[in-house]
């Protein structure tokens, strides 16, 4: 798995490179999607695995064609669409893949531009494409969660039993998500309803949910703000014991090689760092990279993608660098690590940016 993982590392640079220099479709192809195929085990030079130009008769329509028909025991296993990685995929015409998805074996079917790929399937009808992904990808900005997901799609591993019901499950999930992330933003009608049946003993009149909405939303409000509370107070949670209790001192480090010493205090830091941004991303994508002169949080272990840099180094003068999502800076002097609770809103702010 290890081996895939560095070649999904090589497709985020090769993409980057297609983002500067690539102007074309074909150029696309093959800077980025043909390699995406071999990652995935597919010999892309045998005409048994991958069909380029796939043409498949639809109605009236003749000679139209697919990019890529991928192949496994000589059945097509999914349709490849590209588009020039100059386009957004969110504004692409894809009739085509959604025509010839009815007319094949496939049950999925992939559009790329070589910044993003968007899955689908037949998870809301048989044999008619969903118009809606079940997965994206973007092979700039990712995690292992989604490279894991990513992984599915080998040719090794293929299953497309289990593809499915996956896919299944992260429709439902997704769209549960956006459904929660609406209504704390601002609750709806039936949702203020809904809740309301709950704690109100009466008819939920048009007047009454108007009373209710404010106190529902404050509601949502509280709930997320002590579930990071419940995150941030695992950090200062200790075991009890006498040696957990001692203040820190210079014997409190981690050997990280190069002679770069990462302090408890810099741990510590990282974790308050990783439960503020625990409202908004999953927590495993902010990492920690430690420097001689400074200690690095950043997104996805990306130094592309820097969070904030620590100066711990000195005992009497800490001070925290924060980053927004263009790479401008901004220098706080702090006297303890708890202090970065000052700087969430800074913190979220960049990590959302990044999370996007």
């Amino acid at each position: 798995m290890s081996e895939f993982f560095q070649l999904v590392e090589e497709l985020a640079e090769r993409s980057r490179v297609a983002e500067r220099q690539a102007v074309t479709e074909e150029a696309t192809k093959t800077s980025v999607i043909l390699p995406l195929l071999h990652a995935w085990g597919f010999d892309v030079f045998n005409l048994n695995e991958v069909v380029p130009e796939y043409v498949a008769d639809v109605g009236t329509k003749k000679g139209e064609k697919v990019d890529f028909a991928v192949k496994i025991d000589g059945k097509i296993a999914m349709l490849v669409e590209a588009k020039p990685i100059t386009s957004k995929l969110g504004d692409a015409q894809f009739n085509q893949l959604f025509r010839y998805f009815s007319v094949t074996e496939a049950r999925l079917a992939i559009l790329t531009n070589g910044r993003e790929a968007w899955f689908f399937s037949d998870t809301d009808a048989p044999n008619k494409m969903d118009k809606k992904p079940f997965f994206k990808f973007d092979f700039q900005s990712h995690d292992s969660d989604q490279i894991e997901e990513l992984s599915r799609f080998r040719k090794e591993k293929f299953a497309i039993d289990q593809i499915l019901e996956a896919a299944s499950a992260l429709k439902h999930t997704r769209a549960a998500s956006n459904y929660l992330k609406a209504q704390l933003e601002n609750p709806d009608d039936e949702f203020v309803r809904l809740v309301g049946r709950q704690i109100y003993d009466g008819s939920i009149t048009k007047n009454v949910a108007e009373q209710l909405k404010p106190a529902i939303q404050a509601a949502l409000d509280e709930l997320i703000r002590d579930r990071i509370q419940d995150k941030l107070s695992i950090t200062f949670r200790n075991s009890g014991s006498p040696e957990s209790k001692k203040p820190l001192d210079e014997s409190d480090t981690v050997d990280s090689g190069n002679g770069v010493m990462t302090t408890e205090e810099e741990i510590e830091a990282h974790r308050i760092i990783r439960a503020i941004g625990a409202k908004v991303v999953d927590v495993n994508r902010i990492g920690i990279r430690d420097a001689k002169s400074y200690c690095a949080i950043l997104m996805d272990d990306n130094n592309r993608r820097p969070i904030c840099r620590l100066y711990f180094n000195s005992p009497t003068n800490k001070s925290v660098v924060i980053f927004d999502a263009d790479k401008n800076e901004q220098k706080h002097k702090i006297a303890s690590i708890e202090e970065l609770y000052l700087h969430a809103e800074a913190l979220e702010a960049v990590i959302t940016a990044y999370g996007q």
